[in-house]
């Protein structure tokens, strides 16, 4: 019998980090993380790897129409940029006083 996996990953981005884009058709555009997706490894970045939607006609919509959003973009093509440098950076964890993991920039 399988045993559950109740671990939460560990990501290196987080909701409100400044990513650059490294991949894709949004190459080199950079943005805020709006929300992060970690069962699908997926971030959403504002003003980034935006598609058209198309709505359906509703009440609150009687016309319907085509909407531009921003779509997930997985996290293997987003870096994360250090707020004091302005640079992208990798990140990783560590020990603090208390006892709690610390996420801190990595430099060269």
């Amino acid at each position: 019998m399988q045993r559950k996996k109740n671990k939460q990953q560990k990501l290196h981005i987080k909701k409100g980090d400044t990513v650059k884009v490294l991949a894709g058709n949004s190459k080199g555009k950079e943005g805020e993380v709006l929300k992060v997706i970690p069962e699908n490894y997926r971030a959403i970045v504002k003003d980034v790897n935006i598609v058209s939607k198309h709505i359906k006609p509703s009440a609150s919509n009687p016309n319907g129409g085509i909407e531009k959003t921003e779509a997930p973009i997985h996290l293997s093509n987003l870096m994360v940029k250090d707020p004091a440098t302005g640079q992208v950076v990798k990140t990783g964890r560590k020990l603090n006083d208390d006892g709690k993991l610390e996420r801190f920039y990595k430099t060269k």
